[in-house]
């Protein structure tokens, strides 16, 4: 008969082993690593057969592609039989297995199996084959990332709502501030209207600046670079600087506004259902907006009233710093995969490719960015010309006194108000459909206003003007996200927001101008006329879904 030899990794002596030893002790041969054998037919001999080392096994249980057999007297010998197919592409290639470093590997099966039966260390270089549990396991190590990726979900919305309650708060101060410049730097109607118009070429500069500096650095460091310009805004309105710098210093304010509105707007309008959180988002710009009147209001009656930029410069600090510990410089895809969104991969690729200098091209080639720039450039005008003027018309053609300032915070509290309150009303009529409707009550409220010479209707009637306007934006926003491809989303938002605060500074200076050569008075049908204008504009901005 011919002698048979088996050639086995990490066998160093043979031995031959003992048939009567308890089989049933000795561990299951299918957990065992194995590495493939070669067969040496050059070995072979007629008078026995060599075996390698090896505890004793069960009867025909498969070790090593061979089974134990008993033989006449006390020897065993191995027989080669078939190789089980379950074993042979896992031991022939354990590279084929792949091992997660995830909480699921729990036991990995190492080395090879000794000579009293034990797992002995594998050698270098040897793979490991982890064995896996995807149940408790598994469960528990998704619940804590979906935990973890909630709180960074909602860190990024709380991060972007301070930064929007800092922009409320600096267009909420110049109402109540506006008849003290005007007091302390001796300058009309027109000339004061100067801030609005630098704040408006500071805010447009940014806009298209954004495009760029967004492909460049990317969402978190944009985010940052806007605070910080607005805090150089703030450091130098702190101690009331002549006027020509008071008037600089509201281009840097602008320019930082801007890029936080574009990139804030952007973000948020490419979550998963945004309606609600683009509706507190900009409800986070209303509440701004409405305790800054409160504060600039108080210190308008002040010797000191600069010392109000002194307070708005703390909060820049305060933004900038959880602007950079939220956000870490990241990109807005990159904040979204942490936050567990998923971000398919050719989006990416066309933003990625949408951000060359094509860019600009596809902007303008969407017939709606135009119309919905106009609606925001007449929107945002009118609501910083109510915001900034009001207090001086309730002061000189209603004869308020001192405490007229506290009227601009109704109207930004009503803008918070209507922003959160005014939902059920956006789903049950149509988020297009619904600003018709807004539009044209508050044109009835503003006539109100114009006719009727009460400081307590006016007051009134101004606070729920604001509350019919501030659901205004967002939801164009949101139906921006329907009708504007994705990949061009934050582009165009940036582009729609900063033509709309040229809305900003030319409707607040063209009632400078009116009021200066008319009076004050003239405020009020121009805001009539230019709500109409409103009504005609989104009319022209298509209702159909995007195609991507």
């Amino acid at each position: 008969m011919p002698s048979l030899t088996v050639a086995t990794p990490n066998i160093v002596e043979p031995v031959v082993p003992d048939v009567h030893r308890n089989d049933d002790a000795l561990p299951d041969p299918s957990t065992m690593v194995n590495e493939s054998h070669d067969l040496d037919e050059s070995a072979v001999d007629d008078d026995h057969v060599e075996m390698p080392v090896h505890p004793p096994r069960a009867k025909n249980r498969s070790v090593f592609g061979g089974s134990l057999v008993e033989r006449k007297g006390s020897e065993a010998a191995y027989e080669l039989q078939p190789f089980p197919t379950y074993f042979s592409e896992r031991t022939r290639r354990p590279s084929a297995i792949r091992k997660e470093s995830t909480p699921e590997t729990l036991v990995e099966a190492r080395g090879t199996l000794g000579k009293d039966g034990r797992t002995e260390p594998a050698e270098e270089g040897v793979t490991d084959l982890p064995l896996l549990d995807l149940s408790e396991a598994a469960q528990e190590y998704n619940v804590r990332r979906g935990k973890r990726q909630k709180r960074g979900a909602i860190s990024h919305l709380a991060a972007l709502y301070y930064a929007f309650f800092l922009e409320g708060w600096n267009d909420g101060t110049i109402g109540p501030l506006l008849p003290v410049m005007q007091r302390e730097y001796r300058v009309g109607f027109a000339v004061v209207s100067l801030l609005f118009v630098t704040n408006c070429v500071g805010f447009v500069a940014g806009a298209f600046i954004n495009v760029y500096v967004n492909d460049r650095m990317g969402f978190g460091k944009v985010m940052v670079l806007g605070s910080l310009f607005q805090l150089i805004a703030y450091i130098i309105q702190s101690p009331a600087p002549p006027f020509p710098v008071m008037v600089m210093s509201y281009f840097f304010a602008g320019l930082g506004l801007s890029f936080q509105n574009a990139q804030g707007n952007g973000f948020v309008g490419s979550l998963p259902s945004p309606s609600l959180k683009l509706m507190m988002l900009h409800a986070s710009y209303g509440l701004g907006a409405f305790a800054s009147p409160l504060l600039s209001t108080y210190f308008s009656g002040k010797q000191h009233w600069s010392r109000h930029f002194v307070v708005s410069a703390c909060i820049a600090v305060t933004n900038t710093a959880v602007l950079i510990a939220v956000f870490r410089g990241k990109t807005q895809n990159e904040l979204m995969r942490e936050s567990g969104i998923q971000v398919e991969d050719h989006a990416a690729a066309r933003c990625a490719s949408a951000a060359g200098p094509n860019i600009y091209r596809q902007i303008f080639n969407l017939r709606a960015i135009y119309f919905m720039a106009t609606f925001a450039l007449i929107y945002i005008g009118v609501e910083v010309t109510v915001g900034g003027w009001i207090v001086t018309f309730i002061i000189e053609k209603r004869d308020g006194g001192h405490s007229a300032g506290y009227i601009s915070s109704g109207f930004f509290g009503g803008l918070t108000i209507g922003r959160l309150g005014l939902m059920w009303m956006n789903k049950r009529v149509g988020e297009y459909s619904v600003i018709f409707v807004y539009t044209l009550l508050a044109i009835a409220l503003e006539i109100t206003v114009w006719l009727v010479p009460s400081i307590i209707q006016n007051a009134i009637a101004v606070s729920f003007i604001g509350l019919l306007l501030g659901p205004m934006f967002p939801l164009m926003v949101s139906h921006g996200a329907r009708v504007i491809p994705a990949s061009l989303f934050t582009g165009s938002m940036g582009w729609i927001t900063g033509i709309g605060m040229a809305g900003s500074a030319a409707l607040p200076f063209i009632t400078g101008i009116l009021a200066a050569k008319y009076g004050i008075g003239t405020l009020q049908p121009f805001l009539i006329a230019m709500m109409s204008m409103m009504v005609g504009m989104w009319a022209m901005v298509p209702r159909t879904r995007r195609v991507d």
